[in-house]
């Protein structure tokens, strides 16, 4: 790693001003826009002259009723959004097109020149350009300034641009830029992920949207110093796991661009001068990568760009790592050196995915096993989006379908006939079920002595088909020799086999008015069963990351478990290959949705207590309280329930996995969880403990306090992610500053300094520092205890009483005696009420 970062970065920053003349000629644009929209003169910014777009003689705009708005330049962080133009009807501008090719296009919004007597702020927006849809409803948000990049396939020697209001809605924009660029910036094919299905060509490839932009390890880029007017923002928001890189930097005169190779429009010389390597590098037998999270938009195809360039070796051929796209292995062994034959020489990679269940996008660098120095380095990362079938970048709808609506009484027809169709469909499939009904209902008569019935158990044990003979299969292979009782009583308690057609009418067939959430399984439906029971019922999605394996792991997990604290399993559906679970109702949701984001009242400080308490029984319960411990693995605030009223009770046990044996210290296996919540030790050494839960925990008790998600990209840099940024305040001793204000007036000191120790030590780095489950557990209910009696003391006082005998009062005092182990059958008969059993944030 080259040394003295302080030194070499003051050297980087000379460079970056004494070079940008000699970069900047690089690439000449054939077709040069930048319009600045609403104004009447000139600005500049970003080393542009943006000409007010009533003046340019090469572009032209069809609209009619619109209008223009200004403010003072000093009030907005650059003039180009001192002023914008707005669109009661669709408008468009229309540009000439000297040499038709790939050509960037960037829009730049801002409400903050809107008048009280126009609402821009809540103005959704919808573009169509180039035959593609850029934006469908898009929200720039209130005040402050937004900026959408696109790189287009130009066929034509003009371009329409145009912009469509919502009904009863303006559209607006502030200023407009479109200038040609390098036909080669974006591949003709384009390698899909290993298992993706090949490579990528063609239409898909000709609109593409910049979802983000990274210089690795380096400062951030500007327009000013990037050769095709980029901005490269910084990684440390993205990185997982701040610790895990050390930043990297060389002279960026040693870079070297190799022939027919990355060229300085590829990505300038400041992305490939600076990196991040590993922060713990050449450590025996580490298992330690470097991960770096995106959010995308589930259903859409990405294009991610990872650059390269090997400044921190001292000798050829020795840094060889893998790079890793959403947990799959991308590229193996990479070599840098023996790719370009010298070190110090950029290369990039070009890969095509899917975002993930979770909408995400994981890209991470870690050491070869096959290697003998652990290392790896990121230079740079690049994500684009890529149109969908519909040629849109943003929704379902074409732009011929956004432009050329059908008119109202055609859509009346065909809606028409469409219910008509659907009518008829919906008697056949009636028919069809009932006489499929009919002929099942004999068949199990006759296998059952004539006596029929609607319970069936769970095929643990042999027998059936579809999922459950493969679940049997399963479980036979393991089990014992056991009695028929005992076999009988692992069914019934695994519950409920239901038909499909059972299925279909307790959700409404499906009705999308009865989705609960979205998960990585697949849609949680709210249900209503024939007797009347109020169930979730959560159908997995085919194309969905997760399939058989988390389908029979729910349903072993929870046909072997009961507790009060645990969501219930009422039975499941493997009915015609679908895979569905059928689970009690939730009535109050996730306890995120308390928490923020779900316009629910806020929850009182001993509410939020008692609901901690309920988990950490729940999750108690499991490492100790079976025959064997089950490490939940995926712990957090959308997997913790609360019923009617209000207890609280885990869900979501896809991922859980059996707990190490006696003569075990730990259970390897790939890193699974969501990130902000992973146990930082298990993802660099995949040994996975019941610790790891405990680590989760910890995040939930500070998601709980603070009332804001485990990772938020928007905040700074430095209170991303809450676990550290909490941790911060508690080690000063001013863990109040950060409490949801909703309930910092109530939480007693006592209760707070329990409260911020028992989840400082939840998230010791090392799990062997972690205090077990149980003993999280009655750390909680002491927290809880103190303000119990805080709050009678404030009363004690409120009634001119001095003296309450028998309370603890201060956290100094001896605790209580810890609370009795849970009972394993504690709760067996759990709330009929269930939420969403939903994985926001993934796997």
């Amino acid at each position: 790693m080259a040394p003295g970062w302080g030194l070499v970065l003051t050297v980087f920053f000379f460079f970056l001003g004494e070079f940008s003349w000699h970069v900047s000629g690089a690439f000449t644009p054939a077709d040069s826009y930048y319009i600045v929209c609403g104004s009447t003169q000139k600005v500049t910014a970003h080393g542009q002259d943006y000409v007010p777009d009533s003046d340019h003689s090469a572009v032209s705009l069809d609209a009619s009723g619109d209008g223009a708005l200004s403010v003072d330049a000093s009030s907005v962080p650059s003039p180009i959004y001192a002023s914008l133009r707005f669109f009661p009807s669709p408008a468009t501008y229309r540009f000439q097109i000297r040499r038709p090719g790939r050509h960037w296009l960037r829009l730049f919004f801002s409400a903050a020149a809107a008048s009280s007597a126009h609402d821009l702020a809540a103005a959704p927006i919808t573009a169509v350009a180039a035959g593609f849809v850029l934006m469908e409803n898009f929200l720039p948000g209130g005040n402050q300034s937004s900026l959408k990049e696109f790189i287009l396939a130009v066929p034509d020697q003009e371009l329409a641009l145009t912009f469509l209001p919502a009904a009863g809605r303006l559209a607006y924009v502030c200023a407009i830029e479109l200038v040609s660029a390098p036909d080669d910036l974006v591949p003709a094919e384009a390698a899909a992920l290993p298992g993706g299905g090949g490579a990528v060509s063609g239409p898909p490839l000709a609109a593409l949207e910049t979802a983000f932009r990274l210089n690795v390890g380096g400062p951030a880029v500007t327009p000013e110093n990037d050769t095709l007017g980029r901005s490269w923002a910084t990684d440390g928001a993205f990185l997982h796991v701040p610790g895990s890189a050390a930043r990297a930097a060389a002279d960026p005169a040693a870079i070297r661009y190799p022939p027919g190779g990355p060229t300085p429009e590829t990505a300038p010389v400041w992305v490939y001068a600076t990196a991040d390597a590993m922060g713990e590098a050449n450590v025996t037998g580490s298992n330690f990568n470097m991960t770096w999270v995106f959010p995308a938009e589930s259903g859409f195809a990405y294009l991610v760009r990872l650059h390269f360039c090997d400044i921190v070796s001292r000798a050829m051929n020795t840094l060889v790592f893998n790079v890793y796209l959403n947990s799959a292995l991308a590229v193996p062994s990479l070599d840098l050196s023996a790719l370009r034959g010298a070190l110090a020489v950029p290369y990039y990679k070009d890969l095509v995915c899917n975002a993930t269940a979770a909408a995400e996008i994981i890209v991470s660098v870690g050491p070869d096993p096959l290697a003998d120095l652990a290392n790896a380095i990121l230079n740079g990362v690049e994500v684009m989006k890529l149109a969908n079938a519909a040629g849109s970048l943003a929704g379902g709808a074409s732009a011929a379908a956004l432009l050329h609506p059908v008119s109202s009484s055609k859509r009346r027809r065909r809606a028409a006939v469409l219910a008509a169709g659907c009518a008829a469909a919906a008697l056949a499939v009636a028919a069809l079920c009932a006489a499929v009904g009919c002929a099942a209902r004999r068949r199990r008569r006759r296998g059952a002595g004539g006596v029929g019935s609607a319970w069936l158990p769970l095929a643990l044990h042999g027998g059936g088909g579809g999922w459950s003979a493969s679940l049997a299969s399963k479980a036979s292979s393991r089990r014992t020799a056991a009695s028929a009782g005992s076999a009988a009583a692992a069914a019934q308690r695994a519950g409920r086999k239901f038909t499909l057609a059972e299925m279909e009418a307790a959700t409404g067939r499906w009705d999308e008015a009865a989705v609960l959430g979205v998960g990585g399984f697949g849609r949680v439906y709210r249900g209503t069963l024939d007797d009347g029971t109020r169930v979730a019922v959560k159908r997995g999605n085919p194309r969905s990351e997760q399939g058989l394996a988390e389908f029979q792991t729910e349903i072993e997990m929870l046909s072997r478990l009961r507790h009060r604290h645990l969501v219930s399993l009422i039975g499941h559906c493997d009915d015609r290959a679908e895979m569905i679970l059928v689970y009690e109702y939730m009535a109050n949701g996730p306890l995120r949705s308390h928490l923020y984001g779900g316009g629910r009242p806020p929850l009182p400080w001993r509410r939020r207590l008692e609901i901690c308490i309920g988990a950490a029984r729940g999750l108690h319960y499991l490492h100790t309280g079976a025959a064997q411990s089950v490490i939940h693995r995926d712990v957090k605030t959308t997997n913790i329930l609360l019923d009617e009223q209000l207890v609280a009770k885990v869900a979501d046990f896809g991922l859980s996995k059996a707990g190490p044996a006696l003569d075990q210290t730990h259970v390897s296996t790939a890193v699974k969880g969501s990130f902000g919540y992973l146990d930082p030790e298990y993802f660099r050494r995949q040994q996975l403990t019941d610790k790891s839960d405990v680590y989760s925990l910890g995040v939930v008790l500070m998601e709980v306090l603070c009332a804001r998600p485990a990772l938020d990209p928007a905040l700074p840099r430095e209170q991303v992610n809450l676990a550290e940024w909490a941790m911060g305040w508690q080690r000063l001793g001013r863990l109040a500053q950060i409490v949801d204000p909703t309930i910092a007036a109530e939480v007693s000191p006592a209760s707070l300094r329990k409260f911020g120790d028992t989840a400082e030590k939840c998230l010791a780095e090392h799990a062997a520092d972690r205090p077990a489950m149980g003993d999280v557990l009655w750390n909680l209910e002491y927290a809880l205890q103190l303000q119990e009696a805080a709050a009678v003391a404030d009363d004690s006082r409120d009634s001119s009483t001095n003296h309450i005998a028998g309370l603890i009062l201060d956290s100094s005092s001896p605790p209580p005696p810890p609370p009795p182990p849970p009972a394993a059958d504690e709760g067996a008969t759990a709330s009929a009420v269930f939420s969403q059993l939903v994985n926001p944030r993934g796997r």
